[in-house]
């Protein structure tokens, strides 16, 4: 996965006839345009081909390593682990060992923690470097810090901001607007808006439009979330590049440009990405995960729990992340591994420190007052309505993605870019919900209103008195009558809400890194504090109904109700409506938020979203996403149905010409050499003989290619020169008179995956999700009928669900 370098010659040896002659490697790499930079080894076999001595272990290793798999193809589950059980055994085998096998031993044990270890110090590193770019870019737009350009609004008046209204603040003397920069004098006139309101709009187009020429031209894969790639790629598929240091760089400096240009999308999403760019590289330095598809996994896996710990500061919540969205294999250790390395990316971010806060939440909210029973009512109903949303986005995205996948427009990514852009900034600007980012706007909507907030959203009609004198009082949580600023506040945020829901649509899935979930926090915190102003003046209004005259009760204008509750439990729902998360997703929004006891009703609002999203689009964004793309990914959450069998659904189909096959003996090199290029297939069957039709083995592509070209460079081979794929050399090959015959026992796969013709394709998709195997074989009493690829199989279920097969395009 990651860069190519300079290829180096091997040498690789095949016994032939009772001979063990080690052939040097030249041609390989031009021919299958596989490289890879390693040490040179030799493979060798003992002249029995019973069984590997300690050279022929480490040699098999380099062979497999050789023959490597190709872009955009699925890897083999079993030959890896095989491949590292391998390993293992050549590292520990003998009883006596000296100091430096000792050493290496320790060091193979060792490695696991090390790497990860690594991984969550450089996630940790980039995530606290991008927040804070993040945060001046953001506020860049608006003006300058006079003596201190590098610090953001908040930094610059720290000592003068109120931190109760982000939103409506008019700042400090040491911030200056770009009006009173361009113009010399403060104020809110006509003319100081209309400057600000261009210098908006130009800074905004300028970081959009920077980002996204920076990934056309360096970076290609920097582009999205990267979510459904890298879930992509843990399930086993080969994407190079996707993870290298190119896309890691323009990544990491082009997220923070597009979260700067306030357009609808976040740098959370990307974090997981970033994340997994540095697991790929740091994995690298580690032969045991960095030459084995298998174990890098692994360490992806760790990788991605912990790009959501340092994107939100939830590390609990990013292993529950990993094991339930992300990945595909998820073993005991990698759980353990994958918390170590999110602590360690926690740690790492709390002593950066980007929010400036004592809290590592990002959201932390200081209210605890109990929520109600009546409340479950309406928690439930923004659990429907995050549903509705979910299913709502995952179906509009989708159809605006495959038009521009389809149409003219996927052709000028930066101009698209550029047109989102523009709208975004025209029309957020005179709304103070949709000017900011949104991360200020949800931790504004989540708070709690108080004796000092002067928001809009806190502009209650409460006035009391006390002890006969006419005294102004504004308890802890205020309740009244909608004052002037809240009745313009809900209409900001309803223009807010529709807003954010329209041009998310258009901008997940542009040519820049685009999050998703600060786009939809934002929308569902908008829906829910919405709804929970609602049920607070529902309640004021009628406070003797008897479903809330016993518990909520009010004194001196306190509220039993809180809006920011809703906001949060909103926010919940969207994102579970878009995403489908469960489990993960309860635990982060308790840790954002610090709202231990309001767990019950942040799973009540994402079962009713995950519930409804379900029933009207039956996948989330990112599953969508995979789908659109056609890569080969085998849900394992999805039952198969059907009734279908494995005759039904093999290779080669009635009318097709038939399978390419491999006789044990009787094949000349030319014969396999022209098998090889007649065809595309990742691997041949071989037979005992083609009377017979009996199953012998399967042997890969790769390693086909490999032992041709060891053959043709020995001199004494040439194109007429017998094989034998069997252990021994056979008497039909020994009474041809040639002294060289090539034996390629050693590339055999002696034991297949194969089913009966009248398996049910229930159980074969099961063995392709739980074994992660790349074919199956199909046999009808011991005899060959066919072959079954995991594209075989997508293609079937979704010709069954009434979709393209053809979608499907990788193996």
């Amino acid at each position: 996965m990651g860069e190519s370098l300079t290829p180096r010659k091997r040498n690789i040896s095949f016994t032939s006839l009772g001979k063990e002659e080690t052939i040097p490697l030249h041609n390989f790499w031009a021919s299958t345009g596989y490289s890879a930079g390693t040490k040179k080894l030799q493979l060798t076999r003992r002249q029995s081909g019973a069984r590997l001595n300690e050279n022929a272990a480490e040699g098999l290793e380099e062979l497999d390593e050789l023959a490597n798999y190709e872009d955009f193809h699925t890897i083999d589950w079993l030959r890896e682990m095989s491949r590292n059980r391998l390993r293992h055994r050549q590292i520990t085998q003998g009883l006596r060992k000296t100091f430096l096998q000792k050493i290496r031993i320790l060091h193979d044990a060792c490695s696991g923690w090390l790497v990860v270890l690594l991984i969550g110090m450089a996630a940790g590193t980039c995530a606290g470097i991008i927040d804070i770019a993040t945060k001046w870019l953001i506020t860049l737009k608006m003006g300058v810090c006079t003596n201190k350009f590098w610090l953001d609004q908040e930094s610059c008046c720290w000592l003068h901001e109120d931190q109760n209204s982000k939103i409506d603040n008019d700042s400090c003397a040491e911030w200056r607007s770009w009006a009173e920069i361009l113009g010399g004098h403060r104020g809110h006139g006509a003319s100081d808006y209309a400057v600000n309101y261009t210098a908006y709009v130009i800074i905004a187009m300028m970081f959009s439009t920077l980002a996204a020429v920076l990934v056309k031209n360096f970076a290609p894969y920097a582009c999205g979330s990267g979510i459904p790639e890298v879930k992509t790629i843990l399930s086993g598929f080969i994407i190079r590049g996707y993870l290298g240091k190119w896309t890691l760089l323009i990544k990491s400096v082009t997220s923070p440009l597009a979260v700067g240009s306030n357009l609808s999308l976040g740098k959370e999403g990307p974090l997981v990405h970033i994340a997994s760019c540095c697991g790929n590289v740091f994995a690298h330095l580690f032969p045991k995960y960095g030459q084995n598809e298998a174990k890098k996994r692994e360490v992806l896996s760790a990788a991605a729990a912990a790009g959501v710990s340092v994107a939100f500061g939830v590390p609990i919540g990013g292993v529950l992340f990993s094991l339930e969205e992300v990945s595909y294999y998820f073993p005991m250790k990698t759980l353990w591994r994958s918390f170590f390395c999110a602590l360690t990316a926690a740690f790492v971010l709390r002593s950066v420190n980007p929010y400036g806060t004592a809290h590592f939440a990002m959201f932390y909210v200081t209210y605890n007052r109990p929520w109600l029973l009546f409340e479950l009512v309406p928690f439930a109903l923004l659990g429907v309505m995050g549903g509705l949303y979910g299913a709502g986005f995952v179906r509009a995205n989708l159809f605006w993605c495959r038009f521009r996948k389809n149409s003219k427009l996927g052709k000028f990514p930066i101009l698209e870019v550029m047109v989102i852009t523009l709208i975004t900034v025209l029309l957020s600007y005179p709304n103070p919900f949709t000017r900011m980012d949104a991360s200020t706007v949800i931790n504004e909507l989540v708070q709690e209103c108080g004796p000092t907030s002067h928001t809009n959203l806190c502009d209650y009609n409460v006035t009391r008195h006390y002890h006969g004198l006419n005294t102004t009082f504004v308890p802890a949580s205020p309740s009244g009558g909608l004052g002037d600023g809240l009745k313009t506040a809900l209409w900001q945020l309803a223009l807010a809400f529709l807003f954010k829901c329209i041009i998310t649509v258009f901008t997940f899935g542009m040519k820049i890194p685009t999050g998703l979930f600060i786009p939809s926090l934002a929308v569902g915190a908008l829906m829910g504090r919405i709804v929970g102003i609602g049920v607070e003046q529902l309640v004021y209004t009628f406070p003797d109904n008897p479903m809330w005259k016993t518990d909520c009760q009010f004194s001196n204008g306190q509220s039993c109700i809180t809006p920011g509750l809703y906001a949060m439990v909103g926010a919940a729902a969207a994102l579970g409506g878009v995403t489908r998360m469960t489990v993960s997703l309860v635990v982060v929004m308790y840790e954002l938020t610090g709202g231990l006891q309001y767990i019950v009703p942040l799973m009540l609002a994402t079962m009713f979203s995950k519930w409804v999203g379900d029933a009207l689009s039956g996948e989330g964004i990112y599953d969508g996403h995979i789908r659109l793309n056609g890569y080969p990914y085998l849900e394992q959450k999805r039952e198969f149905t059907h009734t279908t069998l494995a005759a039904d659904v093999m290779r080669p189909r009635p009318g097709e010409p038939p399978l390419k096959v491999i006789v044990q003996e009787g094949m000349t090199i030319y014969d396999l050499e022209e098998l090889v290029k007649s065809n595309t297939l990742n691997g041949f069957p071989v037979l005992i003989s083609n009377d017979s039709q009996r199953l012998m083995g399967f042997v890969c592509r790769k390693d086909l290619i490999v032992a041709l070209e060891n053959a043709h460079n020995r001199p004494e081979v040439t194109e007429d020169s017998p094989t034998y794929f069997t252990l021994h050399c056979p008497a039909s090959v020994s009474e041809l008179g040639n002294s060289n015959p090539v034996r390629l026992f050693n590339i055999v796969d002696l034991s297949p995956i194969a089913v009966s013709d009248h398996a049910p394709m229930e159980t074969v998709v099961e063995i392709f999700a739980k074994l992660g195997n790349r074919q199956v074989l199909v046999t009808h009493n011991g005899k060959l009928l066919g072959i079954i690829t995991k594209k075989d199989v997508l293609r079937h279920i979704a010709e069954l669900e009434g979709e393209d097969p053809e979608k499907i395009m990788f193996d």
